[in-house]
């Protein structure tokens, strides 16, 4: 594998920021209303922003510096004066009017009717959600941190929910948890890229944290050494939390009648096909299996 590498002081702007915008991905995107002094609701969406905290529940989203002089583009004006927004989440539903709230109307006009998208009120703050969002999280700014005061700088503000509203039709069947199949969320990636988290994009990795694994060094060459497993496929083992020996290897070839005096490479596919199939603690007996 070779490698780029260079000193981001010494790129342009432009390119450091597609770089960025590149590497780091997917990433959720806020879509987050708030409120003019002069009282009109205002729309934008945001891709620099995640969650940092669930206790207390912290979001953090991005507002750059524009200009020449820099100035606050209407969101980070607003939430400076009024210290009030809402994220709302976007999903695939909304993906395309998300992207028209990206354009820089005047400040009096609302991103709410160029979209075509929903006011519904708040509970608490003062900036409506977006009634098609599933997701709408009605936040207090905490506070503003300023990376710098030239165009393209970014302004971090820094929110708490005040009040979750979840749709019970992205819920599992108890309203306990975000079912992702039925959220079906949108990322965003680089230059104009997205990706709809739905389907064979989702999968589980699980892993116990309060066992002690084998880990890389409890391995044995002949498994490290393959040029049949990835490393994914090593970390399936590795997270195991012993190795089996060699009756339990030799019980079990017996009695899944495996061939034997085979290459290695032979047991190693064999072994690969079982971890296809979610049973780690089967597919490394097979894979440690000699044909004896």
């Amino acid at each position: 594998m070779s490698f780029l590498s260079f000193d981001p002081q010494t790129i342009s702007k432009k390119d450091l920021h597609q770089y960025v915008i590149g590497a780091v991905s997917p990433r959720p995107i806020a879509l987050v209303s708030s409120q003019s002094e002069k009282g009109n609701f205002n729309l934008a969406p945001y891709s620099f922003f995640n969650a940092f905290s669930s206790s207390p529940p912290i979001m953090i989203f991005s507002a750059n510096l524009i200009g020449q002089p820099a100035k606050q583009k209407d969101t980070l004006r607003n939430v400076t004066t009024h210290r009030e927004c809402v994220i709302n989440l976007v999903s695939y539903p909304i993906v395309r009017q998300m992207a028209l709230c990206s354009v820089e109307f005047d400040a009096d006009i609302s991103e709410f009717t160029k979209s075509g998208l929903t006011m519904l009120d708040s509970e608490i703050i003062s900036p409506p959600r977006v009634k098609e969002a599933v997701v709408q999280m009605e936040c207090i700014v905490q506070d503003i941190l300023a990376l710098g005061n030239k165009a393209g700088a970014a302004q971090l503000v820094i929110c708490r929910v005040v009040r979750f509203h979840v749709s019970k039709e992205i819920m599992d069947d108890d309203l306990r948890r975000i079912d992702p199949q039925k959220y079906h969320t949108v990322g965003r990636l680089g230059r104009t890229n997205y990706i709809s988290v739905n389907g064979d994009n989702v999968f589980s990795v699980y892993q116990p944290v309060k066992l002690e694994p084998l880990g890389f060094d409890g391995l044995p060459e002949q498994l490290l050494r393959s040029k049949v497993f990835t490393g994914n496929d090593l970390t399936r083992f590795a997270a195991l939390e012993y190795l089996p020996d060699i009756t339990e290897i030799i019980e079990y070839a017996k009695k899944n009648h495996l061939p034997q005096h085979q290459e290695n490479d032979y047991y190693h596919k064999m072994a690969k096909q079982k971890l296809k199939n979610d049973l780690p603690a089967e597919a490394i007996k097979i894979a440690l299996y000699e044909g004896q």
